[in-house]
């Protein structure tokens, strides 16, 4: 990007001619956006159990009640101790970490019908402590959440704070070993709610950093700089906010500088297109580290 930089030190002074283009759609747009991810967050932690299946997966140091219907010395509470394993009057150490409340049920009906004829037997899991999910990353905020309830993973996005500078497109959720999800950009900024997941205990979820999360204008604007990446900016935005064209710029020869991977790719803009004529297609959408570079000419 060396030639880039060098473009800004012949930046001329005066006013852009395209300080009264109306550049408002984009803005309102954004924060259209914005109110809808919002509202679907709240939407979802106010309703946290709607529409989502499976069953929970009983781990060390949740507490259960057992009930066996007829049999009082088989009605009580008990923990599930750090070796997954629970002790039943008559049966001795039964595992019940690893199960769902209903396999843990029929294993216990299974043993339990050498003493019990056809007995009747319930799960309930009363307290949850082992069920966690770990969140890490450059682009957030470490922490450890407790799983108190079936949770999916908008569910959990809305709960882990600021991701200004977080690259939702190459975040993930580890599971087992094996990247089950990769990509939240559309689930948390579009709300489509379709690829969303349900999240299980010891699930990790990565979200990195942006790489860059500045746009830079140079050349030919009133104040050559460096901006900070504003999710759904255009390259007008970021020419207005540099002081718009000088003068001296040539509106139809501004280029877009980007990284695609390991090369580099010009994209080109005919500003004077979009302000005169209303050529929407000019006002290109900026990406994190792209450069906006405006020619000058002499007339």
């Amino acid at each position: 990007m060396t030639s880039c930089s060098k473009t800004g030190d012949t930046a001329g002074r005066g006013s852009g001619g395209i300080r009264n283009a109306d550049t408002s759609i984009e803005p309102t747009r954004r924060a259209k956006m914005n109110m809808r991810v919002l509202t679907v967050c709240f939407l979802l932690l106010l309703f946290p159990v709607f529409a989502w299946g499976g069953d929970y997966v009983i781990g060390e140091g949740d507490t259960l009640d057992i009930s066996v219907w007829g049999v009082k010395e088989l009605n009580f509470p008990v923990k599930v101790r750090p070796d997954g394993k629970i002790t039943v009057p008559g049966l001795g150490d039964v595992t019940a970490s690893g199960y769902t409340p209903v396999q843990l049920e029929n294993n216990l009906k299974k043993s339990l019908r050498e003493l019990i004829k056809n007995p009747i037997v319930t799960v309930t899991v009363k307290d949850i402590t082992n069920s966690k999910v770990y969140v890490f990353g450059g682009g957030v905020k470490a922490g450890v959440y407790d799983l108190v309830r079936r949770t999916s993973l908008l569910q959990l996005l809305c709960q882990v704070g600021e991701l200004k500078t977080a690259d939702l497109k190459r975040a993930y959720v580890l599971r087992d070993g094996k990247k089950i999800k990769q990509n939240f950009y559309n689930l948390f900024m579009n709300g489509d709610t379709a690829d969303d997941i349900v999240m299980e205990s010891n699930d990790s979820i990565f979200i990195p950093q942006l790489a860059d999360k500045n746009i830079y204008v140079l050349g030919a604007v009133t104040t050559p700089k460096l901006i900070e990446y504003r999710e759904g900016m255009t390259v007008m935005e970021a020419i207005l906010d540099a002081g718009g064209f000088t003068k001296f710029a040539k509106q139809n020869a501004v280029s877009i500088m980007r990284k695609d991977g390991n090369k580099e790719v010009s994209i080109p803009v005919k500003a004077k297109d979009l302000i005169n004529n209303g050529d929407l297609h000019q006002n290109v959408r900026l990406q994190p580290g792209d450069y906006v570079v405006i020619e000058e000419g002499m007339f």
